[in-house]
């Protein structure tokens, strides 16, 4: 990596120090820009700022947006309509700063207040998970970002790609239609599979198996992997091969278990995307549905 120093380009202002905000303050400080202020109320997000944006004022939102060139608008999603309306009419937004929120459902819409008051409006996502601590920072380089800026701002598109590669991560165009399907895409696998993985060691544990997530790694891992190189082609297990005498024993096995429902309805969606795929044969796939369904 070339450690040839830059000089600070833009100051900028995250509002607020969550898990999101005060890793990508950091990834931008990073890059070279100067954090000016950050806010920050609760004692997690005042220790992440601390740990993250070390010796940046802890100042108040209006103060914080009055204070920078770039604002890091990155709060919870039901916040942000207030937020922007109130910065704007407190007079914190100005004509040419640049405002970014890091919404994945929401596009640049939200942001009109700012951009009537002149400021060029960006939305920005990362593909990633956070816990708001210093490693976070090296996983921003490995992720993408969904960009969005509002049609024909190219100006805006191409500010908004800029910043992203200069945190070393991937920048993704979105249009401001397709951002609610798109964050839909990524709740369901990331959240999703998370609380699969936390039932499948809960159902571990309940058969006796003492560490279960050493258990689960390695094979979650690697089908996660196949899943991702191959698509359905990855597809293995009793209801892919048609064994629906396998399949009754897990419903059987499973009854009383809080994972019964789901394991129904991803046993379903797994029969119908074998079939598509031709790994199941429809009279195969017919049997495994009959009894999943009964």
């Amino acid at each position: 990596m070339d450690a040839t120093p830059r000089p600070a380009r833009l100051a900028v202002g995250v509002i607020s120090a969550g898990r999101v905000g005060s890793v990508l303050g950091a990834a931008l400080a990073r890059a070279g820009h100067v954090v000016s202020a950050v806010s920050a109320v609760s004692r997690d997000s005042l220790r992440r700022a601390e740990d993250l944006l070390p010796d940046v004022p802890v100042l108040s939102p209006p103060e914080v947006a009055a204070s920078a060139d770039l604002v890091l608008l990155a709060v919870p999603d039901d916040v942000l309509p207030g937020l922007v309306r109130g910065l704007v009419a407190t007079g914190s937004l100005r004509a040419g700063q640049i405002v970014v929120h890091t919404s994945g459902a929401r596009g640049v819409g939200v942001l009109a207040p700012a951009a009537d008051v002149g400021a060029l409006c960006v939305a920005l996502h990362p593909v990633m998970t956070f816990t708001g601590r210093p490693e976070d920072v090296e996983r921003v380089t490995a992720c993408s970002v969904g960009v969005t800026a509002a049609d024909g701002d190219e100006v805006a598109w191409n500010v908004g790609e800029a910043l992203v590669v200069e945190m070393s991560a991937e920048p993704v165009r979105l249009p401001e239609s397709a951002r609610p399907l798109y964050h839909a895409a990524l709740a369901h696998g990331a959240n999703h599979l998370v609380t699969l993985v936390a039932d499948c060691a809960d159902l571990l544990r309940a058969a006796g198996v003492a560490h279960a997530e050493r258990v689960l790694g390695p094979l979650l891992s690697a089908a996660l992997d196949n899943a991702l190189r191959h698509g359905d082609r990855a597809l293995t297990g009793p209801v892919a091969r048609g064994d629906a005498g396998t399949v009754a024993k897990h419903l059987a096995v499973l009854d009383g278990h809080d994972s019964l429902p789901a394991y129904r309805v991803l046993a379903l969606r797994t029969a119908a995307r074998a079939q598509a795929a031709g790994l199941l044969k429809p009279e195969a796939a017919s049997d495994v549905r009959s009894v999943i369904e009964d």
